[in-house]
Parts: C-alpha cells; sequence; structure tokens
C-alpha cells in the first residue's frame, strides 16, 4: 500500500491540501460513503445481481473511490500506516468472529445472523469494539 500512500501525499501536497482538518476529512469519508449506499437505496440485491448490473459497478466503482480517497488522505496525514492497522484489525476480526463459527450460516434471503449478534452483543457488554 506503500504505492497509494506515496501517491496521495503527492497529490495532497501539490494542491496545498496537505493541511486538511482530520474532522473534515471525516466528514467527507461520511458524505461518499451516504452516496454509495443512496445506489443501494430500495433495493436488496443480492451479490450475483449485482456483478451482473455492469452500470451498477460502475457507479459503486466511483463512490467507492471517493470513501478509499478520503480514507487515505487521512491515513497519510495523520502518519497511519495503512497496511498496518488494516492487517491489526483483521486478525482482530478473525479472532472476534472465528470462520469456523460463521460458516454455519444459512445461505438463503434470510440467514442465519444469531451467532453475530450474539458474539456482538458480547463484546459491546465488555466495552470492546
Amino acid at each position: 500500500m506503500n504505492k497509494i500512500e506515496k501517491a496521495v501525499k503527492k497529490y495532497l501536497v501539490e494542491r496545498k491540501w496537505d493541511n486538511l482538518r482530520p474532522a473534515d476529512i471525516a466528514k467527507s469519508i461520511s458524505i461518499e460513503a451516504a452516496e454509495l449506499l443512496e445506489l443501494f437505496q430500495w433495493q436488496n440485491l443480492s451479490l450475483e445481481e449485482v456483478r451482473m448490473n455492469k452500470e451498477k459497478v460502475e457507479e459503486i466503482k466511483k463512490e467507492l473511490a471517493d470513501v478509499l480517497i478520503y480514507a487515505f488522505d487521512m491515513a497519510v496525514l495523520l502518519g497511519i500506516d495503512t497496511e498496518k492497522i488494516m492487517q491489526a484489525k483483521l486478525d482482530k476480526i478473525k479472532k472476534k468472529y472465528p470462520a469456523e463459527l460463521m460458516k454455519k450460516r444459512k445461505n438463503d434471503e434470510s440467514e442465519d445472523t444469531d451467532a453475530y449478534w450474539k458474539i456482538k452483543k458480547a463484546y459491546r457488554m465488555k466495552g470492546v469494539n
């Protein structure tokens, strides 16, 4: 990810945006995430349905890129190693939601998410994310 972080840093410096306020970037991430979510408003398409809809995928790419760029803007400006934090979070999630337990879910429209919510509730009660 170092390559993309360098490209983002260059992009920010060239525009003199290398002093943006973290709160403003966080707001922008949220706004762009809402635009991504809006692409699914009033729909509940399956993964396969979305993949088959090339126009929808193109719209998703644009909004997802906006979200990711702002996220990388924040990481770069705060000196955060994105690869390191993402790997650490993945490691934590793997422990929190064991694959063996999660694979037991049903594959129909009304997936059984009881195990997920039980784990999530237990962690929340402990005050852990």
